[in-house]
């Protein structure tokens, strides 16, 4: 029978965490733990000040024995920081790895949010188990370097000795921070985390470890150049404005309200393309294009890169396990490399961009490109690049999404698209306007159709009206808003048993709230589950890879067209508090979908790494590979991703990639 151990530690490093993440905080010379809370089988939480003792030969054992489940909030942190007081050599952290378990998954598994704190407070702990307030200022004055000032004695750091009391105070608080950790566990127990899971976990920080290489010589010259033809723009946005910072939000706005006659009221990115799109003065234009181009350089993605670097030249880090609340799919992390933008120059053209860029030749990029913030932006990606002797392959699951919705649904013809031809778009165009799909190509007048057949299949598969045509850039695609909602109306007579599949989920969902019986329907079964022990109350959704989605707190109430709607407790996206939602059929759909083309993505991820492929990370339903050039084999890895999934029988999959010396988008 295994046995349990719960850890927290606090740390000190000169590295700032929040800029370049655990890894190179870890790897800094001056890394230390200094405090070791613990406590074994639930008995009472010890601490080891390690400013002053080791660890003893019985708990190091304990951390090294199998039987031991190590549990931490986060985990990933006390993983790598123990594994490296332990000096464990890479091989022998990542076998450690498999004994860990993160109470932080568990949560967000559970539906909850992040942060031991929040946890703490959005499931009900009562206030002697809750996380202390007096943290943050310990950890100010212990884990982090501090300036030299007169009032402290010229110090650059504060040790115990120099404040005694708040010392024994940073011992309560990490004991607590075990107190707290144990509690989430206890009352999460009864709602575990899937085995298959949990490995996923596992798989994931072994990659987030392996990190992925950085061109640090095009890194240096994109910061050189965008610094050196910026100062450009700048001077000619004075004077054609006339104004004393034309980069002043609030100067800018006066000005182009003064001479448009119309307030203008933001400047974000989307508010500036519609301003172009409109009918305005030549210098107005010529401003905002300015503006727009020096929002593009993007130097921020160039120095978050830099910042999280490790000595050895990698990143590690970028990717976060269970980042969408919910759904589980993952997020970004530092570089952010679920949100890079978009590179439009390919061949050759991409090649001498990256090469006048290392040489800093900011005139060459001026003459061939034009707009040099425009293609140093387009550069972010290609600042990623395999070790030396290695190649990139990558491989893109083919319109993920829309394959899962139509084989939720059943929408046969949809799925006959997929297992056929793949034209999905051309399809979509044909079945909506009733033409033949062989008229639907260029140079042929009906080819226009295209795009209204691929917009409403981007954006109305969940239940969304025109607007959501609009989000997905309907309007700026040239389609005329009054033609929004034909559009609507064929893409639903077109693909009924999408629509038909939206009621099902909900009206599911609603028969399982109000009868408490297991609901199943379309591959998916809805159950409400609870402890009354522990006060857990959750509306669950068990996937067909048997993973579950959870909302707390879940109960009936009426929405505003006075139908039955159904509520429950989460993190509001826009005020990130917690409170209470309502979501439906489209809704419920959408997370459905969303989490099945995540399950997709872990398969696959789990195949590809027992077959030998080194996955360095992963965007949205693509992976990156880093391997020798001699074994790129781009058609096998292709293969593996579109190979049937045995939780989702008959689910058409599909992929497409390239092979490169460096990070790109095909």
């Amino acid at each position: 029978m295994k046995r349990h151990i719960s850890i927290d530690i606090e740390t000190f490093s000169s590295v700032d965490i929040g800029k370049s993440g655990l890894y190179k905080y870890v790897q800094s010379p001056d890394f230390s733990i200094l405090l070791f809370a613990y406590s074994i089988d639930g008995e009472e939480v010890s601490i080891v000040d390690l400013t002053k003792e080791k660890l003893s030969e019985e708990l190091i054992n304990i951390l090294i024995d199998e039987n031991f489940i190590k549990h931490a909030y986060n985990a990933a942190f006390e993983w790598y920081c123990i594994s490296k007081h332990l000096g464990f050599d890479e091989k022998e952290r990542n076998l450690w790895l498999w004994q860990w378990q993160d109470t932080m998954l568990h949560g967000l598994y559970c539906g909850y949010t992040a942060g031991l704190d929040a946890t703490g407070k959005v499931i009900g702990l009562p206030q002697d188990k809750q996380k202390l307030a007096t943290g943050k200022a310990l950890i100010n004055t212990f884990c982090k370097p501090c300036k030299p000032t007169k009032s402290n004695g010229g110090r650059t750091r504060i040790y115990p000795e120099y404040e005694p009391e708040k010392w024994e105070l940073f011992k309560e608080y990490c004991k607590q921070d075990v107190v707290t950790e144990s509690e989430i566990e206890i009352r999460l127990s009864c709602f575990p985390v899937p085995d298959e899971v949990q490995k996923q976990w596992v798989i994931d920080l072994v990659q987030n470890s392996r990190g992925v290489a950085i061109d640090k010589e095009l890194i240096d010259g994109a910061v050189y150049c965008a610094e050196h033809s910026s100062g450009g723009a700048a001077e000619e946005a004075k004077e054609i404005t006339g104004l004393e910072n034309p980069n002043s939000v609030a100067q800018l706005k006066t000005w182009l309200t003064e001479k448009t006659g119309c307030e203008v009221k933001s400047l974000s990115k989307d508010a500036v393309e519609d301003m172009l799109n409109a009918n305005i003065p030549d210098d107005v234009r010529q401003v905002l294009e300015l503006r727009q181009g020096l929002g593009k350089t993007s130097t921020k993605k160039y120095n978050a890169m830099i910042n999280a670097a490790c000595d050895d030249g990698r990143v590690r880090g970028v990717l976060q396990f269970y980042g969408a609340n919910r759904t589980g799919r993952w997020a970004g992390r530092l570089v952010q490399v679920q949100n890079l933008p978009r590179t439009y120059i390919h061949g050759a053209v991409l090649d001498m961009a990256r090469k006048y860029t290392k040489e800093k030749n900011v005139q060459a990029l001026k003459l061939l490109y034009g707009n040099v913030p425009d293609t140093l932006s387009q550069l972010v990606r290609t600042a990623f690049i395999p070790e030396k002797g290695k190649m990139f392959v990558d491989a893109d699951f083919s319109a993920i999404e829309a394959r899962v919705v139509a084989w939720l649904a059943g929408e046969t013809w949809v799925l006959d698209v997929f297992r056929t031809h793949g034209k999905i778009y051309e399809a979509a165009a044909s079945q909506m306007f009733g033409v033949s799909i062989d008229l639907i190509k260029k140079g042929n007048p009906e080819y226009a159709l295209r795009q209204k057949g691929k917009v409403a299949t981007l954006a109305l598969g969940y239940g969304g009206g025109p607007p959501a045509l609009i989000n997905m850039g309907a309007l700026k695609m040239g389609i005329p808003e009054e033609e929004l909602p034909d559009i609507v109306s064929k893409w639903r007579a077109s693909n009924k048993a999408i629509v038909r599949c939206w009621k099902a989920l909900e009206s599911a969902a609603i028969e399982a709230l109000e009868t408490g019986r297991p609901i199943g329907t379309r591959c998916l079964v809805f159950a409400r589950e609870a402890d009354i022990n522990t006060n857990q109350d959750f509306l669950t959704i068990t996937l067909p890879s048997g993973r579950k989605l959870f909302y707390a707190k879940p109960h009936l109430c009426t929405n505003k067209w006075g139908n039955k709607s159904i509520g429950y407790y989460g993190m509001n996206q826009t005020t990130k508090k917690w409170t209470n939602l309502e979501t439906y059929g489209g809704k419920l759909t959408e997370n459905v979908v969303q989490a099945i083309a995540r399950d997709c993505l872990a398969y696959k991820i789990d195949l590809l790494e027992k077959q030998g492929f080194k996955i360095v990370f992963h965007i949205h339903d693509e992976v990156v590979i880093e391997i020798e050039k001699e074994k790129a084999d781009l058609n096998r890895v292709c293969e593996i991703m579109s190979e049937p999934i045995p939780f989702a029988p008959g689910l058409p999959l599909a992929a497409d990639g390239w092979v490169g010396e460096y990070f790109t988008k095909d």
